[in-house]
């Protein structure tokens, strides 16, 4: 469990996660669950990347958005799941204390991007409704790999200073995590230091990022909805909505998520709740974004249709 450091206590080696309380059968069943919605969510993703680098129609601003959504989420899933899959069939639910600072990091990390990508999506449809026709000259694409490396830089400064201090704590009373992977409030009460400077930073940083993301979203979206008002044909309006309808349903999805577990009040509240939730933003959440879009989106089905077709002939 633990090591002597050099002020002679004993440093947590290795934590253990305690999922759900479940039985055999509810575990098993989890397990299959789990399993089928992984594998989903890594087959839709990776189609909704490859269909953006192969149709000629998909080379836009949007779809290059929908591209890097796709790689997060594919890349976010792979950070939780497996390990929550391994702790369903295991008897001995731990992961190694690097193992759990790196899964905490990129959790935070890949989550922190997703939520700023979500803002500069929203950004491009209130490009997309408000000024089509300088859309191409706005969002060209200089600009949207400046916009990409923005979120990924941005997700990189605003997580590895809190991360990296919560993983240099010492650690030498429980191991126990009472979650279902390693988050980051459940693992910071199990200090034995001052955590006060660290909360603040967290809240700080996890601050700027939700209200800047949140404001860029609100106003897009505001001013979108006032655009479309003032359209003066039913069917524009409808084509205008529709364009941003998929990534609003996304983005409500995902804030909405987030929200409830990081920034409502956590008293009172379950724990089989927020674990829950946690596993509907970590694991869940990211099979629908490729499915909404694709149901959606008649571009992208025609994309998928012209694959199969090629596909089929290629046979």
């Amino acid at each position: 469990m633990g090591q002597r450091n050099q002020s002679g206590t004993e440093q947590v080696t290795e934590f253990i996660l305690t999922g759900f309380q479940l039985s055999l059968h509810m575990k098993a069943l989890l397990f299959v669950v789990l399993l089928i919605v992984f594998l989903l969510t890594l087959a839709g993703n990776i189609t909704i990347i490859i269909l953006v680098c192969l149709a000629q129609q998909l080379q836009t601003a949007m779809y290059f958005f929908l591209c890097n959504l796709s790689l997060l989420d594919i890349l976010f899933v792979l950070t939780i799941t497996p390990k929550m899959l391994e702790n369903l069939v295991s008897l001995k639910q731990t992961i190694s204390f690097l193992g759990c600072a790196a899964q905490c990091y990129f959790y935070f990390f890949l989550g922190t991007a997703e939520f700023i990508l979500i803002s500069v999506m929203s950004f491009d449809r209130y490009v997309a409704i408000c000024h089509p026709l300088r859309y191409a000259i706005i969002m060209n694409s200089h600009v949207c790999a400046w916009l990409v490396l923005g979120c990924w830089m941005g997700a990189f400064l605003s997580t590895i200073g809190p991360i990296a201090l919560l993983f240099q704590l010492s650690y030498c009373g429980s191991n126990v995590i009472d979650h279902v992977f390693c988050d980051y409030a459940p693992i910071i009460k199990l200090s034995c230091n001052d955590i006060h400077f660290i909360l603040a930073l967290e809240s700080i940083l996890s601050s700027v990022v939700l209200l800047s993301s949140l404001s860029v979203t609100g106003f897009s979206y505001l001013y979108i909805i006032t655009t479309i008002v003032r359209m003066q044909s039913a069917k524009g309006r409808l084509k205008a909505f529709s364009t941003c309808a998929s990534h609003l349903t996304v983005a409500s999805t995902f804030y909405g998520c987030s929200i409830f577990m990081y920034a409502l009040p956590s008293q009172g509240r379950s724990r089989n709740v927020q674990k829950a939730v946690a596993v509907l933003t970590a694991a869940v959440s990211p099979l629908f974004n490729p499915f909404i879009y694709t149901l959606r989106n008649e571009k992208v089905k025609e994309a998928f249709r012209d694959c199969l077709k090629w596909s089929a002939l290629k046979l």
